[in-house]
């Protein structure tokens, strides 16, 4: 039998303590502060780490970059949008209204990076592609909002100060410090594992406890969470079977 993977017993665990014990009151401020500490830490580790010459090849992959923005910003807006024309009695108009708001975000740089460090893929990709749909974001999620959701986007260049800051400095900073650090970050590839996951799990508790607090559990019934848990996977199946005619039809998009 195979074992469950102690990281996503981890997630749950997550969620668990947020939902039971939710940080609340001045509490919170300080959570906010060790994350996004965490989250700076992860990125110098990675800046660390990630060879130069890597990064500017996935700059130049034209090919991985228009994937990954046509999937956020088209593929998965549209899958919200038909999976609402379909079958809009599914979830009530609140929970509509969040995961048509989702299927029109890009994903947080840090959860990309986080996760495919984890799995050990192509952590220099993620890191380009990621920041490349979290700037465009900023522009083109308020036109699908306005668009998906028949309301007014919001455009605000505190994003970009935001991911500039928390992200991309430290990043350069370890990029910066490679010569003299790059032999103690591949000695100590745990410890850039250990900053990985603990970003992430405080991300997950984080978001959770402000749930928690604003009462997301009175708001929303165990068959909206099961109906939009359920879909959310069948989509995720229908792209996995699909993939393989897509990699034929947009063959300019794959990369190489």
């Amino acid at each position: 039998m195979r074992k469950i993977d102690p990281f996503l017993t981890a997630l749950i665990c997550a969620v668990l303590l947020a939902t039971v014990l939710p940080c609340k009151g001045s509490a919170t401020l300080i959570l906010e502060y060790v994350t996004d500490a965490c989250i700076m830490v992860m990125f110098f580790m990675q800046g660390l780490k990630l060879e130069r010459r890597a990064i500017l090849e996935n700059m130049r992959n034209w090919k991985l970059q228009g994937l990954v923005l046509a999937c956020t910003f088209l593929l998965f807006p549209l899958l919200g949008v038909a999976l609402h024309a379909l079958a809009p009695g599914l979830l009530d108009s609140h929970t509509w209204l969040g995961v048509l708001f989702l299927c029109c975000l890009p994903s947080t740089v840090q959860s990309s990076i986080a996760l495919t460090s984890l799995a050990n893929g192509n952590v220099a990709a993620s890191i380009c592609a990621a920041t490349l749909s979290n700037i465009a974001g900023i522009f083109i999620t308020p036109v699908l909002v306005s668009v998906v959701l028949h309301t007014q986007g919001v455009w605000s260049a505190q994003a970009i100060t935001d991911i500039a800051v928390q992200l991309l400095l430290p990043f350069v900073a370890g990029q910066l410090l490679q010569p003299v650090l790059h032999k103690w970050a591949h000695r100590n590839k745990k410890i850039i594992s250990i900053t990985d996951r603990s970003s992430i799990l405080l991300v997950v508790y984080t978001a959770f406890s402000h749930a928690v607090v604003e009462g997301i559990w009175s708001k929303l019934d165990l068959q909206s969470i099961g109906l939009s848990g359920s879909h959310r996977s069948r989509a995720v199946a229908a792209c996995i079977a699909h993939h393989a005619s897509f990699r034929k039809s947009f063959w300019f998009f794959v990369p190489g």
